[in-house]
């Protein structure tokens, strides 16, 4: 009976992050009580992308007043926030895992220079042992592949440059 539970409670966890993507929010906590001392407590949340975008901002005019003296070091932050900010960026729907082959041993989806159609698989990230497709949002030639193989992704981070 436990275990039909703890299904349900997955169950419900699942629908709450799909509402909090669907309606856009940013955090959603939910109590859910069994009985007298057995209760369910749920916060799920996202970094909203406003909030991602101010402190990238920030942390040049930081990481500047910090290499006055080196003047090397100032270019370097302003050249990692660049691929976010660029207007052909194709970013992450969600946390997970990049794989930039369809299995190990294929070749890769895309590479720089390739030429791309809206709807060709970008490449693949795995969240919750599923394996999402990443479609181009439009069509153009591959600029920039701006992650590794088998690396982390966040929410919102940028994946690829299509131009």
């Amino acid at each position: 009976m436990t275990d039909a539970r703890h299904d349900a409670d997955v169950a419900f966890i699942k629908s709450l992050a799909e509402l909090l993507r669907e309606n856009d929010l940013t955090e959603l906590e939910v109590k859910r009580d069994y009985a007298q001392d057995d209760a369910l407590n749920v916060r799920v949340s996202r970094a909203a992308p406003a909030p991602i975008a101010v402190p990238a901002a920030a942390a040049p005019v930081l990481a500047v007043e910090a290499a006055t003296p080196a003047a090397a070091a100032a270019p370097a932050p302003a050249s990692t926030d660049d691929p976010a900010g660029h207007p052909g960026a194709v970013t992450s729907p969600m946390v997970g895992t990049v794989y930039l082959q369809p299995e190990p041993g294929a070749p890769s989806f895309i590479s720089v220079g390739s030429t791309v159609a809206k709807g060709d698989t970008l490449l693949i990230i795995e969240a919750m042992k599923t394996m999402n497709q990443i479609p181009a949002p439009r069509s153009g030639t591959v600029k920039r592949i701006l992650v590794e193989d088998g690396g982390a992704v966040e929410f919102g981070s940028p994946l690829a440059i299509i131009e």
